[in-house]
């Protein structure tokens, strides 16, 4: 494992190597990664998975791609913000997306504002650059809370 990490050796906490992920492991032994430690927003002393918010974005038909991050907020500490790349062509708006969640998350999940994007940064492997949109929009919502 010493390899794994910039050459640095990395002790196991409890049995297990420290990725960051933040995981689940059911009553048969399996783990379902849930998302990252650094992107899991922490709303009021309660956890919203920042990858479930971005599944549901990109299940409507006018988004391309979408990222969610915790933006700083002053009565809940951080609250989910949305920053979406519309399709060619699509006319979509932040309210519509908004209502796209009813349903099928809890009220409180509902990301409080979305921002449009020309593009989402990416990292040399595709990844989203998340602490990059953080830097940008971590201060959006407590400025307009």
């Amino acid at each position: 494992m010493q390899d794994y990490f910039r050459g640095e050796a990395r002790p196991l906490v409890d049995g297990w190597f420290p990725t960051g992920d933040v995981a689940t492991i059911d009553a048969g032994g399996f783990i379902q990664i849930m998302d990252r430690s650094k992107d899991v927003i922490k709303s009021g002393g309660e956890w919203i998975w920042s990858i479930d918010l971005e599944k549901i974005a990109v299940a409507h038909p006018g988004v391309a791609m979408a990222a969610c991050i915790a933006a700083r907020h002053p009565r809940w500490d951080e609250r989910p913000l949305l920053v979406v790349v519309r399709k060619p062509g699509a006319q979509l708006t932040g309210d519509e997306l908004l209502r796209f969640y009813e349903g099928k998350v809890a009220k409180w999940w509902i990301p409080d504002d979305v921002v449009f994007v020309d593009a989402i940064p990416l990292g040399a492997t595709g990844k989203m650059l998340k602490h990059r949109l953080r830097e940008q929009y971590g201060e959006l919502l407590a400025v307009t809370a």
